[in-house]
């Protein structure tokens, strides 16, 4: 449905740009810091949020980082206190992602205390070797440890999250991982192929020749990841994303239908994203849409908090989009979806008909097997979900 100028937003994301230890993969914004700059980072957060609480009314929060587990008992609380302050408490869904190594019982608590009720838990591997190749600071030993003290403190919607590909990672290392980690029976399994960004160590090494990219084994691990996933009861909903219906899982065969009703521990916040919704996001280096206008903050934590501090947002750029061109990039997002997109929602959310003005490009999709219209709605076929970058390009204004 499409937004009214005057409701408050309804989904909120927080970007947390700490880490103890900068990942050999790592692309997004993060840094090794002090806990000086770490309070006041918090201390501006809180003055971003009173800046931005009156248009608020989260159904979902997100706290993304870096690592927002890092944060220490006195710091989670100074920033839940100002939320309950500002009434931005209460979120149907509310994240946060987490290390195991920097997951505490004293943490889980005053979490839940405040309304924290899904975790989204680092995992990446379970083999000792691949995480050291990764540069992961916990061990497998730890994830198994979180994992319990989360349960125990009453989290009942946990998403590991897994990455494949890794350099030197085999399909028996792989078998191993998602044996164990379909094991632990989370309601979310997340789980994304390495990506070789610039400016990354890992992609330094690749460019060095210290490895070389197997594609036909990535895709064989991917497909292993479908496989297994929808065996132990996971709905695939999203390219990289998995969730149960019920705590229980039923089974679904090798072949799934490639759309379907969106799983009940589907990311919510995420879906929205995918889905073409406004949201709010703050931090260093944080992007929001809100009303047709994206915004970038400062990926700069001093300069983040030296802004907010004179009582403004942190922003760098801001640029109101076109609704043909805002049309075209929420249209490639939701493809990422296996349900696409029905025909009706898409033109409640951007005013624009997918069958005619993208015509060329579904025709095309189809034509290479990468597409299918299905009744009321197109979707991109399983072949097509693992060239979803490119077929979301064409849809690009």
């Amino acid at each position: 449905m499409t937004e009214s100028s005057l409701a408050p937003i309804a989904s909120l994301y927080i970007h947390v740009p700490f880490c103890a230890h900068k990942c050999e993969y790592c692309a997004f914004y993060s840094e090794a810091s002090s806990g000086e700059l770490i309070n006041r980072y918090v201390a501006a957060l809180v003055r971003e949020l009173e800046l931005v609480a009156p248009d608020l009314r989260p159904k979902t929060v997100f706290f993304g980082g870096g690592t927002p587990s890092l944060l220490n008992l006195r710091q989670w609380e100074i920033i839940l206190r100002a939320m309950e302050k500002l009434n931005l408490l209460g979120a149907e869904e509310f994240t946060i992602e987490s290390n195991p190594a920097t997951v505490s019982a004293d943490k889980c608590r005053l979490l839940r205390d405040f309304g924290v009720n899904r975790v989204s838990m680092g995992v990446q591997s379970l083999d000792e070797r691949l995480l050291d190749r990764l540069g992961r600071i916990h061990s497998r030993e730890m994830v198994f440890k979180s994992f319990d003290i989360l349960r125990r403190a009453g989290f009942d919607n946990l998403n590991l999250d897994l990455m494949f590909a890794i350099p030197t990672q085999t399909m028996e290392v792989w078998r191993d991982t998602l044996n164990e980690v379909i094991a632990m029976q989370s309601e979310h399994l997340s789980s994304y192929e390495v990506i070789y960004e610039d400016d990354t160590p890992l992609f330094q090494q690749l460019q060095a020749g210290e490895f070389s990219v197997d594609e036909e084994l990535a895709c064989a691990m991917y497909e292993e990841l479908i496989s297994r996933s929808a065996n132990a009861g996971f709905h695939q909903y999203e390219i990289a994303n998995f969730a149960r219906e019920s705590r229980s899982g039923s089974k679904q065969s090798n072949h799934p239908p490639i759309y379907q009703p969106i799983p009940a521990f589907a990311c919510k916040h995420n879906v929205n994203y995918w889905r073409g919704g406004s949201f709010y996001g703050l931090g260093p280096s944080a992007t929001g849409y809100v009303r047709g206008v994206r915004t970038k903050n400062w990926a700069n934590t001093q300069l983040y908090c030296e802004q907010l501090e004179k009582g403004k947002r942190a922003i760098e750029s801001s640029e109101e989009l076109s609704p043909l061109r805002r049309a075209g990039e929420i249209a490639a997002f939701g493809l990422r979806m296996n349900a696409g997109w029905p025909f009706d929602d898409f033109q409640r959310a951007t005013q624009f008909d997918l069958r005619r003005e993208w015509n060329a490009e579904i025709h095309q999709l189809e034509e290479r097997g990468w597409g299918k219209i299905a009744g009321d709605r197109f979707h991109l076929t399983h072949q097509g979900l693992r060239f979803a970058d490119s077929a979301a390009e064409m849809f690009l204004r």
